[in-house]
């Protein structure tokens, strides 16, 4: 423990001692990533605009993307048809030369802290984690956007719309502190909210004479069955009836939250809740001791604590040995990692079924969904080129950019069914990385055809799998959803402590799971305890003072 204190503070030296010349252009009070207003929010009118020529003088631009590695088909992320792309039509567009850097989306912020202290961060940077931007902002790290929304923007302000979330705001000032005006990072739109799933073999329950699991136990007693009688005859001592990762918390997500309180207040979800960790909500700790069973009697892959990324547990669920695993709502039908594409070269018969069993002691199975705001794009301080980040950003949300990079070329990654994409999975150098090029399209997550009313049609025809399942998976994910609870105020508590705490809820968990039945409790409280000590309760303490209704 002692080590990871030293070596936080090394590393909060050593960023702030680089980011330190970078000030924000004000002295009063950090600005919020979230903010409340009664009008369209627009950028502050005495700050002055910059000018801005149609196309301006050559210049160059470093982008981040994510590497999700190359398994699978999957192509240099910074280096393959879709940069080489997009490359040639920023440059021919808007003068500028694109650089892709990749950064690991496995230890994206590890990668990113090293980046920014460093001084060398991408000109345009992303990231899911509103705590990691909240420390940069309050480092100084990160440029002010807010001068740019009304010139530099507006093909990005008019395709986020307005902020469904907090009533009379617009998408791309979710982030704005209404007290500043400052804007130091901007959410992309989700144009579908879904947010995980389960995943069963239906061949293996139909071989065993079992049904679809509709609640938990009956999920359990399937895992049983797997194991006790290894219906794909894979060998009893090659079955794993449920895999995950060493981020428990999100790969068993859906069976472990479905035991938290359904009564609990809005209030009590949101202060508790720290850094999308929900460990502290009451009964998140019996959906971990069931999980703790299901480990103790050979139910749950015996490796997963060694797993620190999808690639081992998902040539796991390709060879044809896995029972049941929970994931993205989609996971298991996307070309990349192309789960079930794959398992069924191995085992041509096998079929993967999304499931929605978890019933919460209301016997409701209810689940999260996402903020339509998703990943975060900022521009560090250090940026010499912010215009030019500011108008690659801009020149992708412009439909006829966007929409390119999600479907690729007709014919070889879609085929047009009464005037929707209907995806092609491509097996040569076109191959997309991440469904529908998210990577690149880094201001939406979702196909958008230009036309809502097409969207169930086109969100059908947007895998290469049956339809079907991408209907009754997405049904089950948003089934009893449960939306994420906004409040737009300022933090700043858990920026600091983010890493350690993420670090430290995963050696929690994995500790928690394995330990013996006997030990649970005990293993439990003391790990929840130090995670309190290393920053969590004030993090907490940070929320409760600032809850608004």
């Amino acid at each position: 423990m002692k080590r990871k204190w030293l070596s936080l503070i090394l590393a909060c030296i050593m960023i702030v001692s680089v980011l330190g010349g970078c000030k924000a252009k004000t002295d009063d009070p950090a600005p919020t990533e979230e903010t409340t207003t009664t009008e369209p929010t627009k950028a502050p009118e005495a700050t002055a605009a910059p000018v801005v020529d149609a196309k301006p003088e050559y210049s160059e631009i470093t982008v981040e993307i994510f590497d999700r590695g190359t398994d699978g088909g999957k192509t240099d992320p910074t280096n393959n048809f879709y940069t080489d792309w997009i490359k040639a039509k920023v440059l021919e567009d808007e003068n500028i030369g694109v650089n892709f850097v990749a950064v690991s989306r496995w230890e994206e912020t590890d990668q990113l802290n090293n980046l920014m202290a460093a001084g060398t961060a991408p000109d345009v940077c992303l990231t899911y984690s509103g705590d990691l931007i909240a420390n940069y902002r309050d480092l100084g790290g990160l440029a002010d956007l807010a001068p740019y929304v009304d010139t530099l923007l507006v093909d990005l302000k008019a395709f986020l719309g307005p902020d469904l979330a907090l009533e009379g705001r617009d998408m791309i000032m979710r982030n704005v502190n209404t007290e500043t005006g400052q804007l130091f990072s901007i959410p992309a739109r989700r144009m579908n909210t879904a947010g995980a799933n389960t995943f069963i073999r239906k061949d293996w329950l139909d071989k065993l004479g079992l049904a679809i699991p509709t609640t938990t136990q009956e999920f359990y007693d399937a895992l049983a069955a797997f194991k006790a009688q290894d219906p794909g005859g894979v060998g009893k001592d090659k079955v794993v009836p449920f895999t995950m990762t060493s981020d428990v918390r999100w790969r068993a997500s859906t069976l472990i939250e479905s035991f938290i309180d359904p009564s609990i207040s809005k209030k009590d979800r949101w202060v508790n809740s720290v850094i999308d960790r929900n460990f502290l909500l009451p009964g998140y700790k019996e959906g971990v001791r069931l999980l703790n069973k299901m480990y103790n009697e050979g139910l749950v892959d015996t490796q997963f604590a060694l797993y620190n990324d999808d690639t081992d547990s998902d040539n796991l669920i390709k060879s044809g040995v896995v029972g049941a695993f929970i994931h993205n709502w989609d996971q298991a039908y996307r070309d990349t990692p192309g789960l079930l594409r794959d398992l069924q070269v191995n085992v041509p018969d096998a079929q993967l079924v999304s499931i929605d069993c978890f019933q919460n002691s209301a016997g409701v199975t209810e689940k999260f969904t996402y903020d339509a705001a998703g990943v975060n794009m900022f521009i560090p301080a250090s940026s010499q080129n912010i215009e030019g980040a500011l108008r690659y950003i801009n020149w992708l949300s412009k439909f006829e950019n966007r929409y390119f990079l999600q479907i690729g070329e007709e014919g070889v990654t879609h085929e047009l069914v009464n005037g929707v994409p209907k995806m092609i999975a491509a097996t040569n150098e076109k191959i997309m990385n991440s469904s529908q090029n998210i990577d690149y399209t880094i201001m939406i997550n979702g196909l958008d055809v230009g036309d809502d009313s097409l969207y169930a049609q086109a969100l059908a025809q947007s895998y290469t799998v049956d339809p079907q399942l991408i209907t009754d998976a997405y049904a089950n994910s948003m089934r009893n959803g449960r939306p994420s609870t906004i409040v737009p105020v300022v933090l700043s508590a858990s920026g600091p402590v983010n890493q350690t705490l993420t670090d430290m809820g995963k050696t929690l968990m994995a500790e928690a799971v394995t330990c013996s039945p006997a030990d649970f409790d005990a293993t439990w409280d003391a790990n929840i305890q130090e995670w309190l000590d290393a920053g969590a309760q004030s993090v907490i303490d940070e929320r409760a003072a600032k809850y608004i209704e």
